[in-house]
C-alpha cells in the first residue's frame, strides 16, 4: 500500500502556516479541527451499534471483548478496557486490551512490533482468545499488519471481528465482520493520529463500553448502579445514587447500602420492600438486570 494516500496522512491546508502563528491562533487551528471529529464519528453510529449489538449477545453467552492496537491505538484499547471494572464492577478478564510490544509500550513506544502481523495472531493466542469472544481492531490507518494478522486468527477461528480505523474501505474493514470507520481525514500535523483519528478513536471505544455494559444491565436510567463503595468518594456516590433511584434522602440511602452491602439490592429492597437475601434472589434470577426486577413488580 502506498500509504502518502490514505486520508490519515494527507496534508492539512489549514495548518500549513501553523508554525507560524501567534500562541491563540495555533491553538484555534487545533481546536477548529477537532469540531469536525464527533461528526465523523456520527456517520458511523449504525454500525457502531451493530457492534454494539452483536458485541453484547455474544458476552451474555459467556464470551469475552479484546481490543488490540498498536502506538495510540493500542493505548486507547487498553484504557478504555482498564475502565471497565471500576466503572462497571466486571471482571478484569471480561474487556482486555493488548498493545503490540506488551504492556511496556504503554510508556514506551515500540513501534517495530506493529509491523509483525504473526506477532499480533501469536498475543491472541497467548491470550486464550476463544470463537466466543469478539476482536475489535484498532488502527488510524486501517493497514497494521499487527492488527491484521490478530484479525486473520480471531476470523479463522470464528470469532466476531470488529474494525476501528479512520479511513475508507480499509485492508482492515475487508476482513472484519462489522467495520466502523470515521474518516477524520488530514492531521493539523501531518500523519499524527494520535490527534483527530485519536479523539475518534476515544470516542467510539467510549460508545462500544459504554453500550455494551448498558445493555448487561450495569446502568440503570443513566445511574451507574454496578458502582462498588471501595472509598469515600465511591461511597458518596453510591449513596447518591440510592437516594436517586428511590426518592430517599442521603442519610437513609446511606443505612440502605450499609444493610444491603451493594447498591442494586439496596434499590430492590428499598423500591420493593424485601429483605437483602429476597432482594439478592430477584437481582439473580434477571441476571443482575434492575430494571427487569423492578418493572416485573410494577
Amino acid at each position: 500500500m502506498d500509504l502518502a494516500t490514505l486520508p490519515t496522512e494527507a496534508r492539512n491546508p489549514a495548518s500549513e502556516n501553523i508554525d507560524r502563528l501567534p500562541t491563540l491562533d495555533m491553538l484555534r487551528v487545533i481546536n477548529e479541527a477537532d469540531a469536525t471529529v464527533a461528526a465523523a464519528v456520527a456517520a458511523e453510529l449504525p454500525n457502531i451499534a451493530k457492534a454494539v449489538d452483536a458485541i453484547a449477545s455474544r458476552l451474555e453467552q459467556g464470551g469475552r471483548l479484546f481490543y488490540m492496537g498498536a502506538g495510540t491505538s493500542g493505548r486507547l484499547g487498553v484504557l478504555d478496557a482498564s475502565e471497565c471494572p471500576p466503572t462497571f464492577s466486571v471482571p478484569p478478564t471480561l474487556v482486555r486490551g493488548i498493545i503490540a510490544g506488551g504492556d511496556s509500550a504503554l510508556r514506551t513506544s515500540s513501534e517495530r512490533s506493529e509491523d509483525s502481523p504473526e506477532q499480533g495472531s501469536r498475543d491472541l493466542i497467548a491470550a486464550d482468545f476463544t470463537p466466543q469472544d469478539t476482536l475489535v481492531g484498532i488502527a488510524a490507518s486501517g493497514r497494521t499488519p499487527y492488527v491484521l494478522g490478530a484479525l486473520a486468527h480471531a476470523r479463522s477461528v470464528g470469532a466476531l471481528t470488529i474494525s476501528l480505523t479512520c479511513v475508507p474501505n480499509s485492508q482492515m474493514a475487508a476482513v472484519s465482520d462489522i467495520a466502523i470507520a470515521p474518516v477524520t481525514g488530514p492531521e493539523v500535523l501531518t500523519g499524527s493520529t494520535r490527534l483527530k483519528a485519536g479523539t475518534a478513536t476515544k470516542l467510539v471505544l467510549n460508545m462500544l463500553s459504554t453500550g455494551i455494559m448498558i445493555k448487561a444491565g450495569a446502568v440503570y436510567s443513566n445511574l451507574m448502579v454496578n458502582v462498588q463503595p471501595t472509598n469515600a468518594k465511591l461511597v458518596d456516590r453510591a449513596q447518591r445514587i440510592i437516594a436517586a433511584a428511590t426518592g430517599v434522602d442521603q442519610p437513609t440511602a446511606a443505612h440502605l447500602l450499609e444493610q444491603a452491602g451493594s447498591v442494586k439490592t439496596a434499590i430492590v429492597m428499598q423500591k420493593l420492600s424485601l429483605s437483602r437475601s429476597a432482594a439478592e434472589a430477584k437481582l439473580l434470577a434477571a441476571h443482575g438486570k434492575l430494571a427487569a426486577v423492578l418493572q416485573s413488580t410494577s
